[in-house]
């Protein structure tokens, strides 16, 4: 990758390593994502138990996803843990790492129509996305979903802002994300299966009034589940409380009985 943090990582960060060289009793790796930074994994966290060869776990050339255990400021030390990442974490950075990647290229690509090269687009978007965003897949998402709204602060310069956006919304689908509830739908009326099925398509109706990305199941009597598609959480959320208001208040209309059980 181009892009490269400055300084050293933070205690219990965890990063991704390339191993450089392997000793008997420790393994000495380059941290991908800082700026000409090395670490160092003792031979006792590298697996659980007795090691006898280190090369049976890793080689020269290897990337390993690591967690930072201890930093010397002054000697610039990085004491490193292979064993201590748990699976799931491990996993998800690896993604990350992967996805970075190919923001990175999208970024190059981005330049090429501007006859502008990797470097050059650093310095004129890529530094200024990812101090406001964190990593540059994060920014292109939100650029995805939200277009010159999710950049407008940023002031960057507006030929390249302008492209940027055009061939981002062309290249990438905005993650969705989905929220729900349980609804108790209850009625003690002579039309209350009648009632209870009109209050659901008044929720229906008012979605699609909306344009909002629903979906109403049927569980079992008298639980119903409520799905809410969206490229954004929050936004879901308060789409979620929308729709299952206006079917709570439908029904209660008819002296129904509601209650939301389960939301997340």
């Amino acid at each position: 990758m181009f892009y490269k943090k400055k300084g050293l990582p933070d205690e219990r960060d965890v990063i991704i390593c390339t191993v450089k060289k392997i000793l008997y009793h420790s393994i000495f790796v380059t941290l991908d994502e800082y700026d000409n930074q090395e670490g160092m994994i003792h031979i006792s966290e590298i697996a659980p138990g007795r090691i006898r060869n280190i090369r049976d776990y890793v080689k020269e050339g290897k990337k390993l996803v690591c967690i930072v255990l201890k930093i010397n400021q002054e000697k610039k030390q990085v004491d490193l843990s292979l064993r201590r990442v748990p699976q799931n974490l491990r996993i998800k950075k690896n993604e990350e790492f992967k996805q970075e990647i190919k923001s990175e290229k999208l970024l190059e690509y981005i330049g090429k129509q501007i006859k502008t090269d990797l470097e050059g687009m650093y310095k004129k978007v890529g530094f200024k996305l990812v101090e406001h965003f964190g990593l540059l897949g994060i920014a292109f998402n939100e650029i995805a979903a939200n277009g010159e709204e999710a950049i407008i602060e940023l002031k960057l310069p507006a030929k390249e802002s302008k492209i940027l956006i055009e061939i981002v919304q062309s290249k990438i689908k905005p993650p969705e994300v989905t929220v729900h509830c349980k609804l108790v739908l209850q009625s003690t009326s002579e039309e209350g299966v009648e009632d209870i099925k009109n209050a659901l398509i008044a929720g229906e109706k008012f979605a699609k009034k909306k344009d909002y990305k629903i979906s109403l199941v049927y569980i079992s009597a008298p639980k119903y589940r409520l799905e809410i598609y969206s490229h954004d959480y929050k936004v879901a959320e308060e789409i979620l409380d929308e729709v299952a208001d206006v079917i709570v208040k439908e029904l209660e209309k008819k002296k129904g009985h509601t209650e939301i059980l389960r939301k997340k």
